[in-house]
């Protein structure tokens, strides 16, 4: 099985470096011509389909992580970075793994490793991501929140919530007609308590209620976005979590 891999860099000495330790460490991998861009990678991504793709987090156009958002398909991603505030993100965005410039060969060993190891098990990257990230089914899922504003405390059907989102120190609740309250509770604790059939985590910030949902829709970069019924907010959709809409 011949496998392919695209680098995506903006600094054409960093891509021939990539190239050379490739070739060094995985001389079967076929490297594709290089993409210097965001948007060309993600071009480049969607028509050619590679095995793998190592992006740079800052590039023109589009970064590595929005570049990584909006593939679909069995692509795996490795974002290759100077910057090590971007690892969470990038694991977020189901990244297989993380390289820091300057590259090290004996780290691009163990990241090779890590590429052939999911290519030899045929497992679909995002499909295991999305279970991994899947909550386990609460006893008793929520059917209420509480919410106070000022002396009033509100008790508000969980059915009527179109999604919650997290803003700085606390959690939006968006009601389904265009109220809003706000509450302490983070989004990894509410996600757990949930019903996971109706409530589902499109981005480490978000869940969104599918009975209001109107549908989804793709930017020119191919992001992909959840709308709402009878609402113009769109939210956007974490890569880890695209493979979720594919049968919808």
């Amino acid at each position: 099985m011949t496998l392919r891999a695209l680098i995506a860099d903006d600094e054409p000495n960093l891509v021939r470096h990539l190239q050379t330790l490739l070739a060094q460490v995985w001389p079967e991998l076929t490297l594709l011509p290089p993409a210097f861009n965001g948007l060309e990678a993600a071009q480049r991504i969607a028509t050619e389909q590679p095995d793998f793709a190592f992006l740079d987090i800052q590039m023109p156009g589009l970064t590595g992580l929005e570049v990584a958002q909006g593939i679909e398909g069995a692509t795996r991603v490795v974002f290759v970075t100077a910057y090590d505030e971007y690892a969470l993100p990038a694991f977020e965005a189901a990244a297989v793994d993380y390289l820091l410039k300057p590259l090290q060969l004996d780290r691009l060993r163990m990241t090779v490793a890590r590429l052939q190891a999911q290519a030899g098990t045929g497992v679909d990257a995002m499909s295991a991501a999305v279970a991994a990230l899947a909550p386990a089914r609460p006893a008793q899922p929520l059917r209420f929140i509480r919410a106070s504003s000022g002396d009033l405390m509100h008790q508000i059907d969980v059915q009527q919530v179109a999604f919650f989102h997290a803003d700085e120190k606390y959690t939006v609740v968006q009601l389904v007609g265009g109220g809003e309250h706000l509450i302490r509770t983070p989004i990894a604790e509410l996600v757990a308590q949930l019903d996971p059939d109706q409530f589902w985590q499109v981005h480490r910030a978000t869940i969104v209620n599918l009975a209001h949902l109107a549908g989804t829709r793709r930017d020119e970069d191919s992001r992909l976005f959840v709308r709402f019924k009878g609402m113009q907010q769109e939210l956007p959709v974490s890569r880890a979590y695209v493979t979720r809409f594919k049968a919808m």
